[in-house]
């Protein structure tokens, strides 16, 4: 069955009357959460159905979604959410390596003290509160967020968010992890922002990215993912 998750939530939102952009970020969020698997396909008036709404604007969400390469339109049948690929992986971590650095280091010259002291929350990790991949995720888009570009914080987010969709499909990611190593990266590059050293911290999470991709591309690859 193809849509057989948060049924109820789905009918409070759609209950509202969803516009063309809200069901745009749904699909899209589901999309990157894996809720909507590589390879499933999608279809107008099922997804109209489900959101309670005209095939119209779920058409324009689903527009947008392929300008956006993730999903494939199949004449006459459908939608096609898009499979990972290795060229991609690699593409959405070297932006990765080039945007992060950069805000951080805009970060460390030009945030608040209090912008950059609300960060100490990340020195830690409770896993009986989050998962590590949502607290990752949390982390990478508060150090983007202190940034003082707009454009800049969006296109972090955005890739960060794409970047997680690896991490879900490459499940091996996780075997071999060391949680408590990675968060003593983050807290390293914490601390070089609040000393307002940028070269350091853009440095240090350049480095932490770059074993991301590796551990990423490694798994991938042991998926047979090669697209």
């Amino acid at each position: 069955m193809l849509f057989d998750h948060d049924t109820a939530s789905d009918k409070a939102i759609g209950g509202s009357g969803l516009l063309r952009d809200a069901v745009y970020a749904r699909l899209k969020d589901e999309i990157l959460g894996c809720h909507l698997q590589p390879g499933e396909e999608l279809r107008e008036q099922e997804l109209a159905g489900r959101f309670e709404v005209s095939k119209q604007p779920v058409r324009e969400a689903l527009l947008r979604l392929e300008q956006e390469r993730l999903i494939t339109v199949l004449p006459r049948q459908g939608y096609r959410v898009n499979p990972v690929s290795l060229a991609d992986a690699r593409d959405i971590f070297r932006f990765r390596e080039v945007m992060e650095p950069a805000c951080a280091a805009d970060a460390a010259r030009h945030a608040t003290d209090a912008a950059l002291a609300a960060l100490d929350s990340f020195r830690t990790f409770d896993a009986s509160k989050s998962d590590f991949i949502r607290y990752n995720r949390a982390f990478h888009v508060a150090v983007a967020m202190c940034s003082p570009h707009r454009r800049m914080r969006e296109e972090v987010v955005d890739l960060v968010a794409q970047a997680d969709r690896l991490v879900l499909v490459s499940i091996g990611t996780m075997q071999g992890r060391d949680p408590d190593r990675l968060i003593a990266e983050h807290v390293a590059i914490i601390e070089a922002l609040q000393s307002r050293d940028g070269r350091k911290a853009a440095r240090l999470l350049r480095d932490h990215i770059a074993d991301a991709e590796k551990r990423v591309v490694a798994a991938l690859s042991r998926h047979a993912v090669v697209l």
